[in-house]
């Protein structure tokens, strides 16, 4: 048996091999790259070669990858972005959990603006954040308190 070559979440399908661009940012995943220009023709090239799904995040950089991915591909046409949030980014290599619901609702505000997008195909949490998880009742409801504060203003599909 054979493994399809598709999958589908939230009535979006999305071949199988997406592009993840954690590392077309600086060392440490840290500030722009080296090379900008050719960070912007590799995700060009991964959409030609039929990539339709690219994973991203504003800690990444911070807010480089995303800003990358906006002007290599936007407008997306069939191409889905999913982003996430909820690490806060002292400095190369150096990642702190942030789970905070108003935290995370800013941050995805945030990356709509960064991604040119009025909704995002993929929201997700890096992480529970310890320091959050005593005031919340389960690890889902931080993301369901986001996509809900997210939804009535058409955030998140």
């Amino acid at each position: 048996m054979t493994e399809p070559n598709t999958f589908t979440y939230a009535n979006q399908t999305v071949n199988r091999l997406g592009f993840g661009a954690m590392r077309i940012t600086g060392e440490g995943i840290w500030g722009p790259p080296q090379d900008p220009d050719e960070c912007r023709a590799v995700l060009k090239r991964a959409v030609e070669l039929g990539v339709n799904l690219i994973d991203t995040a504003d800690s990444y950089g911070p807010y480089v990858s995303e800003e990358l991915i906006r002007e290599a591909l936007h407008p997306y046409g069939e191409v889905k972005i999913a982003t996430k949030a909820g690490f806060l980014r002292i400095g190369p290599d150096a990642w702190r959990e942030c789970g905070r619901p108003d935290y995370l609702r800013q941050e995805c505000e945030m990356s709509l603006r960064r991604l040119g997008q009025e909704s995002i195909d993929l929201f997700q949490l890096h992480r529970i954040d310890p320091l959050s998880r005593p005031r919340i009742n389960s690890d889902c409801s931080v993301i369901c308190s986001t996509r809900a504060r997210c939804r009535p203003s058409g955030s998140l599909k």
